[in-house]
């Protein structure tokens, strides 16, 4: 009898993993899906490609970038918040996407602060740029042509509710110009038709937006905040430019789905911190205008807090602009 236990025992020992969820040490058990909410080529595609390399490394299994697109990054959103939560589907998601949205649309199916923070990729300094041939060559002589036709220059943005069009609405709010907007599926579909000299002027963040500059296909008018870009050092700030208060940072991080185990959570934060300890991961950051996370800025508690703060702060920018929820 002792024998026969013993070995029902080594049987039970044996089957219990197939029917349980994958221990900790065995995270990640297959390839991670990592949406990201907006289309190729804009700033939040960018650098979840460039962590999403190095994340493949540490973690030992390949992290792939899947765009899916739409409603300014709700749609995708949507998509991460639902996917089981066992660490093998992040989101890359943005301020628009994840913290301005519940103030925008009346159907968000996600809250931005329930869901389980992984941590804060890079913030992203804006430019407001135009199109090679615009009639203007500096910002005083835009705001002249944009005042002088209300509603004619138009101004591309990556979806309603994107930072793209949050910092436009805010640019509007802060001097009283009013464009044509016209809402794209991303940031990098309204960069190629600005390039292609389709639309006038657009709202772009530095991963996108100081390529362009730097290559000459686009034409910087003035960065929003307070130091000009090592990447794009002949663009003047929005004090020098004569908009003093037009200061705005976008930001890009990434989450898991709500009730991710904690030990899975602390696996892909490190991963994380380990791609923005890397220098090379750094400096290519850096050369896109962007500001990488610092360590005091990384990690879930640190991202829960910026989020929390974010949908708070934009709850009230989106009342004061007069955004209309969609």
């Amino acid at each position: 009898m002792h024998h026969v236990l013993a070995a029902l025992g080594a049987l039970l020992l044996l089957a219990a993993p197939l029917g349980g969820p994958p221990r900790a040490q065995e995270f990640p058990a297959r390839p991670i899906s990592m949406i990201v909410v907006f289309a190729p080529g804009g700033a939040t595609d960018v650098l979840a490609r460039i962590v999403a390399a190095h994340m493949s490394r540490s973690l030992g299994q390949q992290v792939v970038v899947e765009n899916v697109t739409g409603a300014g990054g709700t749609i995708g959103g949507a998509r991460g918040a639902n996917a089981a939560p066992d660490g093998h589907t992040l989101t890359v998601g943005s301020l628009g996407s994840h913290s301005a949205a519940p103030s925008i649309y009346r159907n968000v199916a996600y809250d931005p602060r329930e869901l389980t923070p992984i941590g804060l990729i890079a913030g992203t300094p804006l430019y407001l740029v135009i199109r090679n041939g615009f009639p203007a060559q500096s910002y005083a002589e835009f705001a002249a042509l944009v005042r002088d036709k209300p509603g004619t220059v138009s101004n591309a943005n990556a979806g309603i509710g994107s930072t793209n069009h949050l910092a436009c609405a805010l640019f509007g709010h802060l001097t009283g110009l009013k464009m044509n907007e016209i809402p794209y599926r991303g940031e990098g579909p309204a960069v190629n038709d600005l390039v292609a000299g389709l639309v006038d002027s657009a709202c772009v963040l530095a991963p996108a937006a100081v390529p362009q500059i730097q290559a000459g296909t686009m034409r910087g008018l003035l960065i929003a905040g307070a130091a000009r870009s090592a990447g794009a050092p002949g663009v003047p700030t929005s004090r020098e430019a004569g908009v003093p208060d037009f200061l705005f940072q976008g930001w890009n991080a990434i989450f898991a789905p709500r009730g991710t185990p904690p030990a899975v959570q602390a696996r892909l934060a490190r991963a994380l911190s380990e791609a923005l300890a890397d220098p090379a991961v750094r400096r290519r950051i850096e050369e896109l205008g962007s500001l990488p996370a610092g360590p005091e800025q990384q990690g879930p508690e640190a991202l829960a807090a910026l989020v929390r703060g974010e949908v708070a702060r934009w709850a009230q920018v989106v009342k004061a602009a007069g955004i209309e929820p969609q």
